[in-house]
């Protein structure tokens, strides 16, 4: 898969998960997956941890991830900027601000995902 290609599945995968749609981004990920867990902290191993993690978080707040640049990286991984966004069940803003995102793939699919500041 051509890094034009990763970004275009990472760009479909913020989509996905900004709709809700858990399983079109658990399809695009290795099934030992290993995924940031922003909320909680730690990370969470496997497409079922990632989707109890997501349904977890949703339960709670509604959260945001909209991508703002996409590239790769010299070492082959690719970087996403985004602008996350978290409010609670009322509506009000809990957080508002930007982030990184590190994808690292096998194959075709997402390997794993980190968080940097």
């Amino acid at each position: 898969m051509s890094a034009t290609s990763r970004q275009e599945l990472l760009r479909s995968m913020y989509e996905a998960f900004n709709a809700r749609d858990v399983d079109t981004c658990l399809a695009a990920m290795t099934p030992d997956v290993d995924w940031a867990n922003g909320w909680e902290g730690g990370r969470v191993v496997g497409r079922d941890a990632v989707r109890d993690y997501w349904r977890r978080q949703w339960a709670e707040i509604d959260s945001t991830a909209e991508p703002t640049a996409v590239a790769e990286r010299p070492d082959g991984t690719i970087e996403v900027a985004v602008h996350l966004v978290a409010r609670d069940k009322a509506g009000t803003l809990l957080s508002d601000g930007e982030g990184r995102h590190v994808y690292e793939f096998r194959g075709d699919l997402v390997a794993r995902m980190t968080i940097e500041s």
